[in-house]
């Protein structure tokens, strides 16, 4: 005899969560939610329960509370695990090791994938990018042309998940970058980058991937790290 699973209906502040998370993605971020009171209006809920459900919208990097001015709309989806991750390897040096292999088995892909879907308006914004690192003059241009290129190559790969994974990295590879730069001059990284774009705007997406995976192996010693067994 089998006996089927009874499903569990969410509760009152999953419901009231699945409303308001509804209701920040109609909105960009910045603006501002309705109040405590006037969503306890509008659910039927009590404010307690609209307090907690926004508590965890918080804590998700859905929304921002502040004391006096109420809830707005934040695009922090990727702070929770972007904390996690000091919590999770306290090393730096393992940190570091760590992203550089998750990079590799990402990245690559990324970039086949921007190849293929990358709109023209991406492609520019891949070109910005580029122009950025190739005029840096101060350490901190460079590594937020660097991180603005390799962003933006997520984005242009059209997986939304993808993307919020690079931008959860986005702290560790501002770490990485500073580093490598610390080392090492960025006219290595500025021809690499111009070759991964080069691929993109001629839709060769083998050549995109093999490109982005010699400068992982380049950014990898440019950190003094050892080769991946």
């Amino acid at each position: 005899m089998t006996i089927d699973t009874i499903a569990r209906p969410p509760s009152l502040v999953e419901t009231v969560c699945e409303r308001l998370a509804d209701l920040a993605r109609q909105e960009s971020d910045g603006d501002r939610l309705p109040t405590e009171r006037e969503l306890s209006a509008r659910l039927g809920v009590s404010r307690s329960v609209v307090r907690e459900a926004a508590q965890r919208l918080e804590l998700q990097g859905l929304i921002e509370i502040r004391q006096g001015s109420g809830m707005k709309v934040v695009d922090k989806l990727h702070k929770p695990l972007n904390s996690a991750f000091h919590l999770l390897v306290p090393d730096e040096k393992q940190r570091l090791v760590h992203l550089t292999e998750v990079r590799q088995a990402l990245e690559p892909e990324n970039t086949r994938l921007a190849a293929l879907r990358a709109t023209g308006t991406q492609v520019k914004e891949l070109r910005l990018a580029q122009s950025r690192l190739e005029q840096a003059r101060s350490f901190e241009e460079q590594v937020h042309a660097d991180m603005d290129f390799h962003r933006l190559l997520a984005e242009a790969s059209g997986n939304p998940i993808s993307a919020l994974l690079m931008q959860s990295l986005s702290e560790l590879m501002q770490a990485s970058l500073a580093h490598g730069y610390r080392r090492v001059t960025p006219a290595l990284a500025i021809r690499q980058h111009g070759a991964i774009l080069q691929a993109i705007e001629k839709r060769d997406a083998a050549a995109a991937a093999r490109a982005m995976h010699r400068h992982l192996l380049s950014a990898r010693a440019d950190l003094g790290l050892d080769s991946p067994r």
